[in-house]
């Protein structure tokens, strides 16, 4: 069956709502653990050049060192600002948002997303941030308010908020803070649910108490291969923060037209481990309060195991009526595509997002060989088995 065409007016468009600075163009870190190589022209310059990523969310526009570099690409005409919200580089428009760490009595620290619909209204989220935080210069820090306080004052400026990676048993808010939403944020104020790279549609559909809200796929990109390794197929009139903002609450034929996800398997949470031996614990041994081989308490709690232990109604039972969720294979997870590979692609094939889902086996097997170019149409079609990620460590094609 054909998918529903875009009404007259509207296109679809690639979005990834989540990319880190690693740092300024000056060198001053801003994502402690980013690329160097992340700064905020390269990431639009990546997204644009050589991803076919149509909308991203740059996250750590607080910083006011980030902010010097935008009014750098704006004073010199490279950028400019959107009317409708977003800044205009070439092909892509830049969304300004700002990951923040809330730590609340009862469970462990959580991550929130906050977008804002301009560098006005950023600036001024960074003097109130200010006064709130260690260290206002550096990605994701601890904000001393609640979320309900946090939340309040974001959606009071027009911002958009959405929980981060809400399954992850590091900053996850229903992965390591608490079994509801309700439980840390007014739940109509929340503008949408980042699945994380550990869980897909199906997972997260287990849980009734998501089904009001929309699914994001992102990348949580610290390097410029992984931007786009999720993402988002939102129908628009043009990528735009009021757009976006539409597309969320599906207005006026705006929406989410597909997720495209990193393979839950390979998500570096999916599964639960022991962190002193990193034995994988499996079926019943999930349960265990100590590793069957070491005997350490430190078990981390994959995604997979944690929507089991919240879930209130079966697989595929009862849900809502969601966009596809197509698992996607970034081209780094592909054996024998390195750098020099990925930059031959995209200058003699496309994208990658076209290499992805749009370019011809024969044109992709042009340049890596025959090989390469069926694992990618296997995993284009969901044909191809994975070993699955824990712990830390991203999971992988399992090879023949």
């Amino acid at each position: 069956m054909s998918e529903p065409q875009p009404a007259e007016g509207l296109s679809p468009f690639f979005a990834d709502l989540h990319v880190h600075i690693g740092r300024t163009q000056e060198g001053q870190a801003v994502k402690i653990s980013g690329s160097k190589n992340l700064t905020f022209r390269q990431i639009a310059r990546e997204a644009s050049e050589r991803k076919g990523i149509e909308l991203i969310g740059v996250i750590d526009c607080h910083s006011p060192a980030v902010q010097r570099e935008i009014m750098s690409c704006l004073h010199s005409g490279e950028m400019e600002e959107v009317a409708e919200g977003g800044i205009r580089y070439r092909n892509t428009t830049i969304l300004l948002g700002a990951e923040m760490e809330v730590k609340e009595e009862g469970g462990g620290p959580y991550h929130l997303l906050g977008y804002l619909p301009n560098l006005q209204a950023m600036q001024e989220w960074t003097a109130w941030m200010s006064p709130r935080v260690t260290n206002i210069q550096l990605s994701s820090q601890r904000i001393r308010v609640t979320g309900r306080e946090l939340q309040r004052e974001l959606t009071a400026r027009g911002g958009l908020l959405i929980p981060a990676h809400v399954f992850t048993p590091h900053r996850g808010l229903l992965g390591c803070s608490a079994d509801r939403l309700a439980d840390r944020l007014d739940p109509s104020g929340i503008a949408a649910i980042e699945l994380g790279l550990s869980a897909d549609t199906d997972m997260a559909g287990r849980l009734s108490g998501l089904d009001a809200y929309p699914f994001l796929t992102n990348s949580d990109a610290h390097s410029p291969a992984m931007i786009g390794r999720e993402c988002n197929e939102l129908v628009l009139r043009m990528p735009s923060f009021k757009e976006l903002g539409k597309a969320l609450k599906a207005q006026e034929g705006r929406g989410i037209l597909a997720n495209y996800g990193l393979h839950p398997e390979l998500g570096k949470y999916h599964g639960t481990s022991c962190a002193s031996c990193h034995r994988v614990l499996s079926g019943a041994d999930e349960a265990l309060s100590a590793c069957p081989d070491c005997g350490s308490k430190r078990i981390t709690r994959g995604v997979a195991g944690r929507i089991r232990q919240l879930a209130d109604r079966p697989p595929l039972s009862g849900h809502v009526a969601r966009p596809p969720y197509r698992p996607q294979v970034p081209l780094s997870f592909f054996p024998g595509i390195g750098p020099a590979k990925r930059d031959r692609l995209f200058a003699e094939v496309g994208t990658e997002m076209d290499v992805l889902h749009r370019i011809s086996p024969e044109a992709i097997a042009a340049v890596t060989g025959e090989r390469i170019a069926e694992l990618i149409m296997a995993a284009r079609s969901g044909r191809i088995e994975f070993t699955s990620g824990s712990g830390g460590s991203y999971g992988s094609i399992r090879q023949s």
